[in-house]
């Protein structure tokens, strides 16, 4: 059986926040984030906006491009580093949202940056089981909240949103090709929200620190990047027989313009060929590659029969591609 890809939906908040938005309370300018980063601008959620609400459109959305009711879901998961709260799952608020409580199972998939990557082959294993008919898979941020708006270093980088995929059993000559996934646990101290688990509870001590906030070490997080996009992708072109050249559009986390460039030169593939959304939407961490590959879409350069190579690398630190045919 071939899982693929039934329904594809997006939603990225209205609120565009720009780099001279930026620049009005952060010792930061435009030319600076643009040079290091690439980004032009990103969106953040409404202040009444959580995670579990850009979901929901984006799970919507998939629905309606899969013609399928939420009564047809068998399973949701949610790929997310930045929860409504650390419980209940996102997964069952959204399942709740969309019309499907108590019809299906939810979960929710913390894993980093690659979080869709890796709840998008999970997910296609409930379906290339026969446990579940459809699947729907959902990475969905409201990431900025996690960064310091204080820390120049990384309140740039990163932007709200979400994209959702169906997954359910298509022809034999698209779908999922193969995947790789990948984490190195003794180097996870360089990308970390400290506080707020069980190891270091909120307390006068955490508010003072600011321990609540995201905390990267980005020279070392930006050589696992460079390493990781080029190591994972050509294990995977390896494993299945494929060559770079026959690749149509390479979808890198996109994390950092200059960590895509670099990664793409090392890995040996043409610029035109990887998609780049991080000047219009900053870094959206799980939610990246499913905006990305739903923007080229209604762009209309994402054609049936195009081989798609998707890769992401983040927190944990953790890694993770899918070949698969459109």
């Amino acid at each position: 059986m071939k899982v693929g890809i039934l329904g594809l939906g997006s939603y990225i908040p209205e609120k565009v926040i720009t780099n001279h938005d930026l620049e009005k309370f952060l010792d930061t300018s435009d030319e600076w984030i643009r040079t290091r980063t690439g980004i032009v601008e990103r969106r953040f959620a409404n202040e009444n906006e959580a995670t579990s609400d850009l979901a929901t459109v984006a799970a919507k959305r998939a629905l309606e491009d899969a013609n399928l009711k939420p009564q047809d879901i068998d399973l949701i998961i949610v790929g997310t580093n930045s929860p409504d709260m650390l419980y209940p799952a996102t997964a069952c608020l959204v399942q709740d949202k969309i019309g499907a409580a108590g019809k299906c199972a939810a979960f929710d998939l913390q894993a980093g940056c690659p979080g869709f990557v890796y709840a998008t082959v999970v997910g296609a294993q409930f379906v290339k089981s026969g446990a579940y008919k459809h699947v729907l898979v959902i990475g969905a941020e409201v990431i900025t909240r996690m960064m310091d708006p204080t820390d120049r270093t990384t309140y740039v980088l990163f932007g709200d949103g979400a994209g959702a995929v169906v997954l359910g059993e298509v022809e034999d000559d698209r779908g999922i090709i193969d995947f790789e996934l990948y984490a190195d646990g003794s180097i996870a101290e360089h990308l970390t929200l400290p506080a707020g688990g069980s190891r270091k509870p909120f307390s006068e001590e955490v508010l003072k620190e600011r321990s609540y906030f995201t905390k990267m070490n980005g020279g070392e997080v930006f050589k696992f990047s460079v390493r990781e996009i080029s190591r994972i992708s050509e294990k995977l072109l390896d494993k299945t027989g494929t060559k770079l050249e026959d690749i149509d559009w390479f979808i890198p986390h996109q994390a950092n313009l200059r960590i895509i460039q670099a990664g793409a030169e090392k890995l040996g593939i043409p610029m035109e060929k990887v998609v780049v959304t991080i000047d219009k939407f900053g870094n959206s961490s799980a939610a990246s590659i499913p905006i990305s590959l739903d923007t080229i879409r209604k762009e209309g350069k994402l054609k049936r029969g195009n081989l798609v190579l998707m890769v992401s690398f983040g927190a944990g630190m953790t890694s993770g591609a899918i070949l698969m045919r459109w």
